[in-house]
């Protein structure tokens, strides 16, 4: 029985003991403590360090052109605080309630400061527990029943919970300043899926690519890391970008909700260099996701015949003006 939906497809800590420093987080090139204790003025050093040995060239970002070398000069020097307050999975939602309507919020049911606030008492039979302040810090319970009555899987989910809530996504490797200084919660939110579809195939998401508050790039699939997506221009053309997840694509017909996930990605994109507005599908519903300021953490990898992407997405940001950072 399925009480924890795959872990958030391979979920990101792998519980071998009690230990923290014993949590398996990939991809990390430095000890979280290391990181987070970091003066400022050393970020710029230890991130080309990252870039260097994640995508296997240097980082120029005196004068950066690239896509991947502008994610990481906005990670410096276009550190907002309105970025912090809307990475902020819990403050975010009243952005968007102002900006285009709450109708596009998924249900929240409880907000709590940790683990132990959570009343189960009143929650459905399936939801997510969610933290607000990192990515893909979730888990999803299809069948409260089950899940309280196994032992391990409510311990093992309340110890990486109570672990989550007491960090900073920043200290994880990637230099994302936009989560510094986020106020942790844990969140409760439905869990929107059809039972009888979500056996064969997750919720159809999307994602829309804005630079300087322009949609520029759509992306469709479902689940996280994709193998199928299907990728289209401003105009709804088909187009032949793929990235190191991404096996095949799809092409699949534009329909009416991605034009509407299109069109209200604009309005929230607007004040912004770069934001990738992310959005699912429930029942024919369009429901908002997330803003993801720093897409991919800009450590992407283009596969063989696709690394001219890097070059023509990096024309489109304008990093001119002033600094913040």
């Amino acid at each position: 029985m399925h009480v924890i939906g795959d872990f958030i497809n391979n979920f990101m800590f792998k519980l071998k003991n009690n230990n923290f420093k014993n949590l398996n987080f990939p991809r990390n090139l430095y000890e979280y403590d290391f990181i987070m204790n970091l003066p400022p003025k050393d970020w710029e050093k230890y991130l080309k360090k990252t870039y260097e040995i994640k995508l296997k060239k240097p980082l120029n970002l005196k004068n950066p052109k690239s896509y991947t070398e502008k994610i990481q000069w906005l990670k410096l020097y276009d550190n907002l605080p309105v970025k912090t307050d809307l990475t902020d999975k819990f403050k975010v939602r009243e952005f968007v309630e102002n900006k285009i309507g709450k109708e596009y919020l998924k249900p929240l049911l409880q907000v709590c400061n940790n683990f132990d606030e959570v009343d189960f008492h009143y929650l459905p039979e399936t939801f997510v527990l969610k933290c607000n302040h990192g990515c893909k810090w979730q888990f999803i319970i299809k069948n409260k029943k089950a899940y309280l009555e196994n032992e391990f899987l409510f311990k093992y989910t309340k110890r990486n919970l109570d672990i989550m809530i007491q960090k900073c996504y920043f200290g994880f490797g990637n230099f994302e300043t936009q989560y510094i200084n986020i106020e942790p919660k844990l969140l409760v939110e439905e869990y929107l899926t059809d039972t009888d579809r979500d056996k064969i195939e997750p919720a159809k998401e999307i994602e829309v690519l804005c630079f300087n508050g322009e949609p520029k790039i759509t992306e469709t699939h479902r689940g996280l890391d994709a193998a199928e997506i299907s990728v289209y221009d401003e105009n709804f053309n088909p187009v032949d970008l793929k990235y190191t997840s991404a096996t095949k694509l799809l092409n699949e017909p534009v329909d009416t909700t991605i034009k509407q996930a299109v069109e209200l990605s604009k309005i929230l994109a607007k004040d912004f260099k770069l934001v990738r507005v992310d959005w699912m599908i429930y029942k024919d519903k369009l429901y908002f996701n997330e803003l993801t300021f720093t897409p991919r953490a800009g450590f992407i990898i283009f596969p063989k015949g696709y690394e001219h992407w890097d070059k023509y997405l990096g024309k489109m940001i304008n990093i001119t003006g002033e600094k913040h950072g």
